[in-house]
């Protein structure tokens, strides 16, 4: 098979939804023409587009991609819960890799509503969801409570963490006034606020004992990445902006993920052990040559759940990891400069490839006020419930 690399990389910024007077395609157009510019490629030189979403109408991928030129191409319509955009990049880096065509567009919007995200129940019946069998799971060790559904399965996640390994609120917390403090430094981020530890845990609780300060928001925002062959990166002079896509996984639900009854395995952790460990073979790399990451902390305890799939640490020790500082400027890794979905923000739809930018950027040397110093190996892990966890390794070309 042959090598995929990124070209062009493009974002908006994410936004609160309802505050800013745009529709999906805007943000798409937006997201799709940026890429394009950073690449040097135009829209009539792509051959195919995989579009990604969750909340909007079938064939909008399409609605979405005639903002950035009507060609005719195929264009694919992708939805994988939270892990939707970094299934976009794998569409099309296998598309790149398989010889089917030399370049792809991965596009991933979000327009959604304000509010706590729901379940993925739809009209509220969990029998009929297609994560009953997760929450089933978590009802039967911990009751169902009167809390948002996404919060209290991964807010459940945390109790067990804390009960089996001793990991404290204040570690919890450190995740979040990490991302905080990471995303003061990015434009695109939907918060830009500071916050100590000592203000996470005094926020409003959500789900104890995850504070709002430590939950992901709804977001309205799109990505774009344009993914090329090595041909179409050497006929058209792109090896300064190439960024390879040294190895990639996903990953789905195996019998590990609900043989335990715990919810720390029903939120993804087998999957994301599974998928980084595909990901480093098939890369050559490990977790020892990362610079820099950018995880689903789409919750903090799922930040510390990562760290110990990735291998970042034992299992159990993650709590001490973050605690350490060796997930931030001047530690071993940066985890989420971007300032991650706690801060960032997270259009389900937009996430994973809003990942890939600001892992492109960084190995560019095109971070600003957020570069980590010496980048040259990046990780990206996207995960969403139902479920899919996608781990990818960036190297500069």
């Amino acid at each position: 098979m042959g090598k995929a690399y990124v070209v062009g990389v493009g974002m908006t910024k994410f936004e609160k939804p309802e505050t800013r007077d745009w529709q999906y395609w805007d943000m798409a157009r937006e997201a799709g023409t940026a890429a394009l510019a950073d690449a040097g490629v135009p829209y009539a030189r792509v051959e195919q587009a995989a579009v990604g979403y969750c909340f909007q109408a079938s064939t909008a991928g399409q609605r979405a991609a005639y903002e950035l030129g009507l060609t005719g191409i195929p264009v694919y319509n992708l939805n994988n819960n939270c892990a939707t955009g970094s299934t976009a990049l794998m569409t099309a880096r296998q598309f790149v890799e398989g010889g089917i065509a030399d370049c792809v567009l991965a596009l991933g919007f979000e327009k959604m509503a304000r509010g706590a995200l729901g379940g993925g129940s739809g009209a509220g019946d969990f029998k009929t969801s297609p994560v009953a069998r997760h929450y089933g799971i978590m009802a039967a060790a911990h009751g169902f409570e009167m809390s948002p559904p996404t919060a209290q399965i991964f807010g459940n996640a945390a109790r067990e963490h804390m009960e089996r390994y001793g990991t404290n609120e204040v570690q919890l917390a450190a995740v979040g006034a990490k991302n905080h403090q990471h995303s003061a430094n990015n434009p695109n981020a939907q918060f830009q606020d500071v916050y100590t530890v000592d203000e996470i845990l005094a926020a409003k609780t959500v789900h104890r004992p995850l504070t709002k300060l430590q939950c992901s928001p709804t977001s309205d925002g799109a990505a774009a990445a344009v993914v090329v062959s090595e041909r179409f990166v050497d006929e058209h002079g792109l090896r300064g902006r190439a960024v390879e896509i040294a190895g990639q996984a996903m990953t789905t639900d195996t019998e590990e993920s609900f043989a335990s009854g715990s919810c720390i395995d029903a939120v993804g952790r087998p999957m994301s052990r599974a998928a980084a460990r595909l990901a480093y073979e098939r890369s050559g790399l490990g977790i020892e040559d990362v610079d820099v990451v950018e995880l689903h902390d789409c919750f903090s305890i799922n930040e510390l759940l990562t760290y110990e799939a990735l291998g970042m640490c034992e299992e159990g020790a993650s709590g001490k990891l973050v605690e350490s500082g060796a997930t931030t400027y001047g530690g071993r890794w940066v985890v989420n400069p971007s300032g991650g979905l706690i801060s960032k923000g997270h259009p389900l739809g937009a996430t994973g490839l809003a990942q890939a930018a600001e892992l492109v950027w960084q190995l560019r040397g095109e971070a600003g006020a957020r570069q980590v110093a010496g980048a040259r190996v990046g990780l990206a892990h996207n995960i969403g419930l139902g479920g899919a966890a996608v781990v990818t390794l960036l190297r500069k070309a």
